[in-house]
Formats: structure tokens, C-alpha cells, sequence
């Protein structure tokens, strides 16, 4: 196991460094690291989107925080990185004073911190936001992250201003044990009666032998509300956690009844389902549940624990129905998420399937496993790029590769530069699409933004190879742009830095940013670099700028935060290497390469925009008027022909709706007399 643990580090160690690689700082490992953290615990449940911020001063540290959406929840993150190659300790010692610091920072926080800070750092927009949720806030996780070994045990659950104080660490091991479990996130083992002091009785089991069984449950408010607390949103399958996400606060009816009539819980709620891989019954008595996920009912357990730690509700007369299907290991991957889709099938945001699973993203990995990318400068080494559909893919992929040699082999084919995830893809997607102030909400909130998007397009797209090379070119776009605001050392904000000023350059350039350059190229045009290097600073200060007073973090998440980024007087050279500034037919809708995924067209949708395009804007605008003066079609077709002139006029890309309703309308109007010429 040691030597395994060894290995695993010196790939970790390899994955930040070349993050880091061109930070141009001496703190660019750490801050990689805490980058690789984040994004790890994130997708894990462990914590929301947590956004990074480095304070140390005076026996106070913080690396990061994240507050979740009722503001009852503060996680604060403190990486603890050690750069050595082998293992190093995590002690008692080490431990304690970490913790002590904490504590530090956010006591100083909640004095008033931020009035001391330079505005425009990243550490005072955390200091202002711990400030103002501070009243809010309720339960208070530390977490601290570290590639050393933890060799102590952890502080027990405490109090800090009234306020519920819980530390976790996230060592090495404990890393690595995820990674090799090839799961999105760390089982959740309940002892019952360690946890509640008694075992719950149970009905069951039923079920189809060999598959599942399931056993019907009647669980008190409060077991439910003191488990949501000690493991937080990654008792949530993910499904649940982004339909929760997507429906903002907790259910005000549900706080009422709570509150007023905590009696009758059980007759108006429609109760919780919950999965696991095992479970130990003797005599119709719960003990232990292992491997527990709650995937339907996510609004039911986070307003119990809303209500018990905010609002300090006696839930002692509160009880919920519950079924819990216990999966057998065979069928945990396959059964688990048919289960959350079908409990959660009368919720219209399941439309979308966010697990690893879905056929798009199915789609993409096939497509990164065998279509090869051009040399880099002019060189004949091919590559791929890894799209890790669900985590730990590529790290398995390398240990399959047994030999050293082999393994060379593979990551010479698959570099980890070109490793991508789900989040990422999102990333890549949502900024290209201009929606950087729903990137800046965080990986998974925007993960999810971008899978109800694509849901949107209906079961008829499916990624080709055209899509996945446009997706790789978004991709070395948006990574050269971190690592050219990376190297700018501009403070904080980076991520919002680097999304808005990719958003304000495809607007600048109405999106005639030549994909298939960038494919081919494998990298920036110099000119093109040299363009973001120089609007990168202009945007970080007009993000700083028009906050204003406001959290600059959360003014990122505003769609007025891009509404002020556009209006920035910026105009891109003409003749920019990489830019098409010109308005020729391949710029049109009508085009092979649209690049919105809500725009992706089927063959018999790229005929209509060809056809709806091939006419030009001034055509619509006659027909609409004919259609009026000769009273032909419907007041929606003339609307329809209209907005196709004015989209087409400003070189926009319609709908697919509305390329096939464009082109019913025009086949209808010629038929009916109209000519297009």
C-alpha cells in the first residue's frame, strides 16, 4: 500500500505542477492544488462550488470558502501543500494550529476584516462575504486539504458563536481511496445506533431477488436532519443536489408546516427514497445502513435540517415516509440511477440526466478515445484528448498501462494537459456561448445550467466529430486564456477574469472565432494571444470597478455584471490571426460549423438554416410585409419571417425551431405566390 500511496502522489504532484507550470509564482503550486481540491470535493458533494482566496496574517489562514444557497451553511477550505516526492505527515501539532487559524481568520472576518484589505484582492472579497452572511450562518465545516498523511484524529464537532463547528481533512489516503473507487464520491456508513442511540424498524424486505430489496421506513424529522448535518450535500445523489440547486431556497410550505402543524408532516409530504448497497436488519430492526444516498426528497431533508439548525424547530413530532432499495453490487451503477430518474420523474428539470451516464456524454468519451488531434508546432505527434467522463477514468487508464514503458506510451498519447472533465465541458460551452455570469456561479452550478441547455436540444442531437473538434478548440481557448491570465498575476479572480474576457471577445467578434484554426494550430495565434493578454487587465478592473460596493464575487454571478463587461468600449484589431472579422457566407447561420449547442443542427435542420440563410435578411423583411398585405399567413409566420430578417441582419444564428419553421414559411409563401428574387 505504501509504494501504491507513493505512486499516487508523484501523480498528483505531476497534475499540479504542470497547472502550475505557468503561474509565475511562487505560490502557483499551492494555488493549483487547492484549484485540483476544489474541483475534486466539489463534484464529490463534499462542499458547494468554493471559490479560492488566500489570506495569511498575524496567526490567521484561509485558502478558500463557499457558502451555500441559504447562506446556513460556511465551509471554509485551508490547503496545507507540501512539494516533496515522498509521503509526508499530517500531525496532531500541525493539525491544531491550522484549525487555531482558522478560527482566527473568521473571527476577524466577522469583525470586519475586509475593511483593511486592498478591494481589488481576492482575500477581501471573502473577509466582506463570511461579514455578510455571518448573521445567516448556522453550521461552520472547516476543511483542510493537504497531499501529506493525516496521523492524528480530528477535533470533535464543537460550537463557535452558537453557530455548529465540524473540521474535516482531506489527506492523501483519503484522496487516493476515491480515486481508486472509481465513484464520484466517498460511501456514507450510518451506525444507527451509535448515531441515534436506537435502531429503526422496518418493513421488508420486497424486492426482485438477486437485484434489490426494499424496505419501507417511518424516520423521525430529527434523525433526518442530524444525518444532513454531519455529511451535508453528498448525502444528496447528484440528481437531487442539482434539483435542490435549481429550485433556490429551501420550500417555505414545507417550514411552515414544520413550524405550525409538525404533527401532520407525515399526511401533506410525500416523503423521501433513499438507495444503499447493504444493509443490517435483525428482527424487522435497522442497525446500519452503508453506502446511503437519499435520491428523491432532496427539499424534504435540507429544510428538516433548515429547520432544526436555523430556525431551532423541535422536530420531535415530525416523521417521514421513507423506501430505501438496497442495490446489490452488480446493479449499484445501472439500478441506482434509474431509481433517482424515476422517483424524481414528476420534476420537469429531470428532463435532463445529469449522471455520468448520459448518452451525450457517453458520446464524447467515445469520441476522445479515437479521434486524433493534429501535432503541436508544425510536429507529427498525434494526440488525443481525454475527456474523463466519470473521475479517476484517466488515472485508471494509466495504471492499465502496466508497464513503465507503457505508461510513458500513454500519457505521450493522452497528455494530462488534455484531460477534461464534465465541469469543464460546461465551462467550455457556457463561456463560448456567453454566459459568463452563469460560469462564475461555480463548476457544478454551471454544470448543471449546461445540461438543461442541452436538454433543451431534445434526444436528436448527437456529438460528431465536426462537434468534438469545435469542443477541443473551445477547450485550448479557454485554457490558454487561464494560463495568459495565470501568468498576468492580476490578484484575484481569475476564473471570473478568464470568462469574461473570452465572453467579451466572442462578443467584440460576433463569435467569428475560427474553431477550425484553432484545431489545427492545436494552440493561439500570436496575434490572437497577444489580444487577450492585453484585454485580460482591462476586464479584471472593470469587474473590480463596477462592483461598486458590492462582494465582487457575487456581482460576477449577475447577468448585470455582463451586461456592464459588454458595454466596455473594445474593439479587436481588424485582421487578428485566429479572429474572423469579416462578415463572408461561412460566417452565416446557414454555415457548417454553428458552435452554440443550443444551435446544433441535425442534416435535415443544417438544410433548413441553409435554405433560411441562402435568402438573406431583406428577403424576410419583404415577405413579412407581403404576408401582411396580402392577409396569406398566420400573424405568428409574418412575426417568425420578421425576427429572421433582424437575426440574420446582425449575423446571428436562429433556433433550430426556428430554421424549420422558417423554412416551412418561406415553401408555404412561394407556393402561395411570393418570390424570393
Amino acid at each position: 500500500m505504501a509504494s501504491e500511496l507513493t505512486e499516487f502522489l508523484r501523480e498528483l504532484q505531476s497534475i499540479v505542477r504542470l497547472e502550475a507550470s505557468e503561474e509565475g509564482s511562487e505560490t502557483g503550486s499551492s494555488e493549483a492544488f487547492t484549484r485540483y481540491m476544489v474541483d475534486v470535493l466539489t463534484e464529490a458533494g463534499e462542499i458547494d462550488d468554493a471559490e479560492l482566496a488566500s489570506y495569511s496574517g498575524s496567526g490567521a489562514r484561509a485558502s478558500g470558502f463557499s457558502v451555500s444557497e441559504d447562506e446556513s451553511t460556511l465551509w471554509l477550505l485551508l490547503s496545507d501543500y507540501r512539494g516533496a516526492l515522498d509521503i509526508q505527515t499530517l500531525g496532531k501539532t500541525d493539525l491544531t494550529a491550522h484549525v487555531r487559524r482558522m478560527l482566527k481568520f473568521l473571527e476577524r472576518s466577522r469583525d470586519g476584516l475586509w475593511r483593511k484589505l486592498e478591494e481589488s484582492s481576492a482575500a477581501w472579497d471573502m473577509a466582506q462575504r463570511i461579514d455578510l452572511v455571518w448573521d445567516h450562518v448556522s453550521e461552520i465545516r472547516l476543511v483542510i486539504l493537504t497531499n501529506a498523511e493525516l496521523r492524528s484524529s480530528l477535533p470533535k464537532p464543537s460550537k463557535l458563536d452558537g453557530r455548529a463547528l465540524i473540521c474535516s481533512v482531506w489527506d492523501l489516503d483519503r484522496l487516493h481511496k476515491l480515486s481508486i473507487s472509481g465513484r464520484a464520491q466517498e460511501p456514507i456508513d450510518i451506525d444507527i445506533i451509535e448515531s441515534w442511540g436506537d435502531t429503526l424498524p422496518c418493513l421488508g424486505p420486497r424486492g426482485e431477488p438477486g437485484a434489490y430489496d426494499s424496505y419501507l421506513l417511518m424516520l423521525p424529522g430529527e434523525f433526518i436532519a442530524s444525518i444532513y448535518e454531519q455529511h451535508g450535500p453528498r448525502l444528496l445523489e447528484l440528481n437531487v443536489r442539482s434539483f435542490l440547486q435549481s429550485r433556490g431556497k429551501v420550500n417555505r410550505g414545507i417550514q411552515e408546516t414544520i413550524k405550525t402543524e409538525p404533527g401532520r408532516f407525515l399526511a401533506y409530504n410525500n416523503g423521501i427514497s433513499m438507495t444503499a448497497s447493504a444493509v443490517e436488519v435483525s428482527s424487522g430492526q435497522i442497525s446500519r445502513i452503508h453506502d446511503l444516498q437519499i435520491v428523491n426528497g432532496g427539499q424534504t431533508t435540507a429544510s428538516l435540517h433548515y429547520a432544526k439548525s436555523k430556525g431551532k424547530v423541535d422536530l420531535s413530532d415530525v416523521f417521514v415516509q421513507a423506501k430505501l432499495s438496497v442495490v446489490d453490487a452488480d446493479h449499484l451503477m445501472s439500478l441506482v440511477p434509474k431509481i433517482s430518474e424515476f422517483a424524481n420523474s414528476q420534476n420537469k428539470v429531470n428532463m435532463a440526466d445529469f449522471s455520468a451516464n448520459d448518452p451525450f456524454h457517453v458520446e464524447i468519451e467515445r469520441l476522445s478515445r479515437s479521434v486524433w488531434s493534429p501535432g503541436q508546432l508544425g510536429t507529427t505527434a498525434m494526440t488525443h484528448w481525454f475527456y474523463e467522463r466519470a473521475r479517476g477514468q484517466y488515472a485508471d487508464a494509466h495504471v492499465r498501462a502496466r508497464t513503465p514503458a507503457k505508461q510513458r506510451e500513454f500519457k505521450a498519447i493522452n497528455p494530462p494537459s488534455q484531460k477534461f472533465t464534465k465541469t469543464d465541458l460546461a465551462k467550455f460551452e457556457n463561456t463560448w456561448d456567453q454566459l459568463p455570469w452563469v460560469v462564475s456561479l461555480g463548476a457544478e452550478k454551471n454544470f448543471r445550467e449546461f445540461m438543461l441547455r442541452l436538454s433543451a436540444r431534445g434526444a436528436k442531437f448527437t456529438p460528431d466529430v465536426a462537434y468534438f473538434e469545435q469542443l477541443v478548440a473551445k477547450a485550448i481557448l479557454f485554457k490558454r486564456t487561464e494560463k495568459i491570465v495565470g501568468s498576468l498575476q492580476l490578484g484575484g479572480y481569475r476564473s471570473q477574469t478568464v470568462t469574461y474576457t473570452i465572453a467579451k471577445l466572442l462578443y467584440t467578434t460576433q463569435q467569428r472565432i475560427d474553431l477550425h484554426a484553432l484545431w489545427r494550430l492545436q494552440g493561439l495565434p500570436l496575434e490572437l494571444a497577444g489580444e487577450i493578454e492585453r484585454l485580460a487587465p482591462t476586464i479584471h478592473s472593470e469587474l473590480v470597478r463596477t462592483a461598486g460596493t458590492k462582494n465582487v464575487g457575487e456581482w460576477c454571478k449577475k447577468e448585470d455584471c455582463w451586461k456592464a463587461i459588454r458595454a466596455l468600449d473594445w474593439d479587436v484589431p481588424r485582421g487578428v490571426d485566429g479572429v474572423q472579422t469579416d462578415h463572408s457566407e461561412s460566417a452565416m447561420p446557414g454555415a457548417r460549423y454553428i458552435t452554440s449547442i443550443e444551435h446544433r443542427l441535425t442534416p435535415s435542420e443544417s438544410a433548413d438554416a441553409a435554405t433560411v440563410a441562402g435568402v438573406g435578411p431583406e428577403t424576410w423583411f419583404r415577405l413579412s410585409k407581403w404576408a401582411k398585405e396580402t392577409g396569406t399567413l398566420q400573424g405568428w409566420q409574418r412575426g417568425l419571417a420578421y425576427s429572421l430578417g433582424q437575426t440574420l441582419g446582425r449575423g446571428g444564428a436562429p433556433t433550430p425551431k426556428q430554421v424549420t419553421q422558417g423554412a416551412l414559411i418561406l415553401s408555404e409563401a412561394t407556393r402561395l405566390g411570393f418570390r424570393a428574387e
